[in-house]
């Protein structure tokens, strides 16, 4: 490219030959690069929903053919508290301890032949049937909703923001599991044991058994799963936030005794009303909620040397 200055053609070399492209640039070349018109980003999505619907309905109908297994799996817990419970009122003897003994794996448990689950109404164990299979079709189905969902917005990302975004895509599934397995391996069977030694047999001729309905108990389970998943979730969006620079670990911190207060109440709505559950969802968080703030710091420490590289 040349210019006449003073009479005198003059020659003014274009940046981008010589190689001085910066970053911004070439994330801008990139995203126009993967721009598309509307009609195909509709074509697109729709191509994703379907993928999304027919992976859901594809693992409804097959847990649907295995809702006695996964019944039997989430009445686990249950049967754990009934044989603490039958062992406590067999020998006398048996407690919290034994309860922490058997969630560990260090005491087996004994065989429960009945386990007090009752239906009242003509429909419901079809609906509870109905809703296992779509319970199980969400956790199912998910990596392949995530990944469609992923596809879709990747283009409109930068190269960076696509590879900041892959490691929290991995570790929300994790997490969820984990608050889940929390929910199933811990929580729900203190919570059934308490409520069976609640039981008033025999007493002034006064008898109150704790015998739960099928659809209200799977309910409860389900409803704690994915309460104790979401908030799990909590690390990836304090990160997240941190990455986008909408807080700081400096600000985190001075928030903590409000973000205490916070879970604590968080805790106390989406768990049963006694203090042992409350207690096992709210100290994960806080201390999830520490390591967020360890993030935070991490991502502040390493952005001045991704701004001079």
């Amino acid at each position: 490219m040349s210019e006449d200055i003073g009479g005198l053609p003059q020659t003014v070399e274009d940046p981008t030959k010589r190689g001085l492209v910066t970053q911004a640039d070439a994330d801008q070349a990139e995203i126009e690069a993967s721009r598309a018109p509307l009609m195909e980003h509709l074509i697109e999505l729709r191509m994703r929903l379907i993928w999304m619907v027919a992976a859901f309905v594809v693992s409804v109908i097959g847990c649907y053919c295995f809702h006695a297994h996964i019944m039997g799996f989430l009445v686990h817990p249950l049967a754990v508290a009934s044989s603490l419970y039958q062992e406590q009122q067999n020998h006398g003897k048996a407690g919290p301890f034994d309860l922490a003994f058997i969630l560990l794996g260090m005491k087996a448990i004994s065989n429960v032949k009945d386990i007090p689950l009752i239906a009242t109404a003509p429909m419901e164990v079809f609906f509870t049937n109905l809703r296992i299979a779509m319970f199980g079709g969400i956790i199912v189905s998910f990596p392949v909703l995530a990944f469609q969902l992923y596809r879709f917005i990747a283009p409109g990302l930068y190269r960076r923001e696509r590879n900041a975004f892959l490691p929290f895509l991995f570790a929300a599934p994790v997490l969820f599991l984990m608050g889940m397995a929390l929910v199933y391996y811990a929580i729900m069977p203190m919570v059934l044991w308490f409520s069976l030694n609640q039981q008033i047999i025999g007493a002034n001729g006064v008898t109150v058994q704790f015998m739960p309905k099928v659809s209200e108990y799977l309910q409860l389970v389900e409803t704690l799963m994915i309460a104790f998943g979401c908030c799990f979730q909590l690390p990836i969006v304090i990160t997240l936030l941190g990455l986008a620079g909408i807080v700081n670990s400096k600000m985190l911190g001075q928030f903590r005794r409000y973000a205490i207060l916070a879970i604590v109440v968080v805790a106390a709505i989406v768990t049963p009303p006694d203090p042992i559950s409350q207690c096992l969802l709210s100290v994960p968080i806080i201390l999830l909620y520490e390591i967020s703030i360890l993030c935070v710091r991490m991502i502040e420490f390493r952005r001045p040397k991704a701004t001079v590289s």
